[in-house]
């Protein structure tokens, strides 16, 4: 029987499972691995110039292609440079299987050289990990690694290989099937429960729907129009759901929480029955848990048991995919009456629509709006921050445009890297990230990255020379007291005691300029169109458009740390 090196069974493996890109950084304990990806031309091999964005750049791609994502490290710091992204893509349920290398078995608890055992750090922050210790098992985990990673609750995958077990030859046939005792992803939805469900529905007076993450990541967006259609029922977002039906739909309210609008929060707090799917609820979209929905009975649908009844009880629960279960609610639902209730909730958009108040200056709804208008198609991933809230509420989602984010973990560093994996994975699409300053700043050496790869991305960075979510706070509960906020304070500040502050660095323009990209500085709203306009001519680099922003400018409306969704700050 033919045998083969571990290295090669890998290489194998990644083409059996249909993987065409993966995302890797070179090192001691993986150069035998590079090597095998170098001799073949199936898998296209992208090298970052940093493993944190090397995961990220895995994580948008997987997002936005539902392909599973695949990064390759070396040991040591290799490795623990995935931990952040690891974090990001469990807490938004990305699939994503990320290979580490390992010194050889007989040094492993030894302290050798760019040794950690990975598998112990990301335990709970990945759905599985494991560190192969026998050759004969490689091809067996691999297939699990991906089988895990994509069914069920997704998640990552983390595989450990030991240089030695990859050096080792042994049988070159790779799986055709997996078989795990214990891990049986629920793949039905049981029938009566959801009937009850249906027809509490059917009874109640204010109805509504809570579309989560979930609906997306099951990519159940269709279905659910069409039950929306059917039932009449009114739908609310988290952020993560945003797009789950399209934001221009006469049933969409917008998203709930502590940055939701005020139409939003007010129909949680008033409705008589809730019905979620596809939501952890946690406390950005709760407030107070006492007070979160309390005129209403609760029906829970999600694929993760152990998310039912663990922030808020509810009262029925269904384990299911958001897509199978959508489907056979479309079967059974009928018409809801709620006239009454959506002209209720029509008031309440009258009372407190969202939006901005107008300035004299380019404020971030401007940004916002004018890129709603120049593209009918498009992907926009942001960063995390007040731009992040902003794009949140303005961007308009709708079958050709999607939304993607650092939802659950809040990744400042995201934006710029996961443009580039989307990017990758949607090359026909244009890919915008929405980032600040300070984020755009976390993994800007990707630049490197975009420009070799030929990738005419459009980067926004919102500059108001502060971290400006952690500001916001700071101006409404902290006194106007700046700490550690302002991006140009150092030296030159100190020394004056906050009286002069130097110019702010860096020069976005020139640091995109010095990478090969392009950059344009806009000051003035009536620029927007134009800033746009031209960098959708760069066809082969990246643009980076400077906003440049009052550091005034907040998020509205916010719900006050330990509030409830009825106690919004509007403005101030």
């Amino acid at each position: 029987m033919k045998q083969i090196s571990g290295n090669k069974l890998l290489v194998k493996a990644l083409k059996e499972e249909g993987v065409d890109t993966i995302f890797g950084y070179p090192g001691a304990c993986t150069i035998d691995i590079s090597d095998e990806l170098y001799k073949q031309n199936e898998i296209r091999v992208i090298l970052p110039r940093h493993e944190q964005a090397l995961v990220h750049e895995a994580d948008a791609y997987a997002r936005t292609t539902g392909k599973v994502g695949v990064c390759l490290v070396t040991s040591g710091p290799g490795a623990t440079n995935l931990v952040t992204g690891l974090a990001t893509a469990n807490y938004d349920s990305v699939p994503l299987v990320c290979f580490t290398g390992q010194v050889a078995r007989h040094l492993i608890g030894n302290d050798a050289f760019q040794e950690v055992d990975i598998v112990g750090i990301t335990r709970s922050i990945t759905k599985y990990g494991v560190t192969v210790r026998n050759r004969e098992d490689l091809g067996r985990i691999i297939k699990e690694a991906f089988y895990i990673a994509r069914t069920g609750k997704p998640g990552p995958v983390l595989v450990d290989l030991p240089k030695d077990v990859m050096a080792e030859l042994g049988d070159a046939e790779y799986p055709k099937e997996v078989n795990i005792r214990g891990y049986k992803p629920n793949t039905s939805v049981h029938i009566g429960q959801l009937k009850r469900a249906l027809k509490v529905l059917h009874k109640a007076k204010r109805p509504l729907f809570l579309a989560g993450g979930g609906v997306n990541i099951a990519q159940a967006n269709e279905v659910f129009a069409k039950v929306v259609e059917k039932t009449k029922v009114p739908v609310v977002t988290t952020v993560m759901g945003r797009g789950a039906i399209p934001t221009n739909h006469p049933l969409f309210i917008g998203n709930l929480g502590m940055h939701g609008a005020y139409a939003a929060n007010m129909a949680v707090s008033d409705c008589d029955v809730l019905f979620s799917i596809g939501t952890r609820f946690n406390d950005r979209i709760t407030g107070k848990l006492h007070a979160f929905a309390p005129k209403a009975q609760i029906i829970h649908i999600d694929i993760d048991t152990a998310s039912i009844s663990r922030n808020i009880h509810v009262d029925i629960p269904i384990v299911a995919d958001a897509k199978v279960a959508l489907d056979k609610m479309n079967e059974y639902v009928e018409m809801c009456h709620t006239e009454k209730w959506l002209s209720k909730i029509e008031v309440w958009k009258q009372e407190h629509p969202l939006d901005m108040r107008k300035h004299m200056t380019m404020g971030p709804k401007d940004i916002i709006d004018e890129m709603n208008r120049q593209f009918d198609e498009a992907i926009v991933v942001t960063d995390v921050g007040q731009h992040q809230m902003f794009a949140a509420q303005y961007t308009e989602i709708t079958e050709k445009k999607k939304i993607i984010m650092s939802g659950g973990l809040g990744t400042m560093g995201y934006g710029f890297p996961g443009a580039i994996g989307a990017k990758l994975g949607n090359p026909d699409t244009p890919v915008i990230s929405i980032s600040g300053d300070g984020g755009m700043q976390m993994n800007i050496q990707e630049f490197a990255t975009a420009v070799l790869e030929e990738l005419p991305l459009i980067l926004c960075v919102f500059n108001n020379t502060y971290l400006g979510m952690v500001r916001q706070w700071q101006k409404l509960f902290y006194g106007k007291r700046y700490g550690m906020t302002d991006l140009r304070s150092g030296a030159l500040s100190r020394r004056t005691d906050g009286q002069e502050m130097p110019e702010y660095t860096p020069d976005f323009i020139k640091l995109a300029e010095s990478y090969g990209a392009k950059g344009i500085r806009v000051t003035d709203r009536k620029d927007i169109a134009a800033a746009f306009e031209e960098a959708k001519k760069n066809t082969k680099v990246p643009t980076l458009i400077e906003f440049i922003i009052d550091p005034e400018e907040m998020v509205y409306p916010m719900i006050q740390p330990g509030g409830t969704l009825e106690e919004m700050i509007l403005d101030c």
